[in-house]
C-alpha cells in the first residue's frame, strides 16, 4: 500500500519560515514526479512546487523565490522548504507522486497518489 507521509507544519509568524517533509513508500521512488499542493477551504487544490526524478524543479509564480523543493531518492523524502511566509501561504500543504520519467505535471488531477495533509498556519 502507497502512502505519503507530511510533517513540518506548523504556526509561523509572517516572514518566517518552515519545513515540510514528506516521507514516501512509493518504489522505486526515483520514478515519481512529486509535487506539493495547497489547499484552503473553499477553494480548489493548488500547485505549488514539483521535482522530477532528476532533480529538475517547477513552481508556481506565487511562491519562486521563496520556496524550495528537493528531494533525496535515497530516503525517499522530499521537502518543501519555505522562507518569507505570507498570510496567504495558509492552508493545507498535500504532497504527491505521480510515475513519471518525463515531463512535470502541474495539474493535481494527474497525479497518482496523496498525502493526508499538513495544516500550515501564517499569523501577521
Amino acid at each position: 500500500q502507497v502512502q505519503l507521509v507530511e510533517s513540518g507544519g506548523g504556526l509561523v509568524q509572517a516572514g518566517g519560515s518552515l519545513r515540510l517533509s514528506c516521507l514516501a513508500s512509493v518504489r522505486p521512488f526515483s520514478n515519481y514526479v512529486m509535487a506539493w499542493f495547497r489547499q484552503v477551504p473553499g477553494k480548489e487544490r493548488e500547485f505549488v512546487a514539483a521535482i522530477s526524478w532528476g532533480g529538475v524543479t517547477r513552481y508556481a509564480d506565487f511562491v519562486k523565490g521563496r520556496f524550495t523543493i528537493s528531494r533525496d531518492n535515497a530516503k525517499n523524502t522530499v521537502w518543501l522548504s519555505m522562507n518569507s511566509l505570507k498570510p496567504e501561504d495558509a492552508a493545507v500543504y498535500y504532497c504527491a507522486a505521480v510515475r513519471r520519467r518525463v515531463g512535470i505535471p502541474l495539474i493535481s488531477a494527474e497525479y497518482e497518489y496523496w498525502g493526508q495533509g499538513t495544516q500550515v498556519t501564517v499569523s501577521s
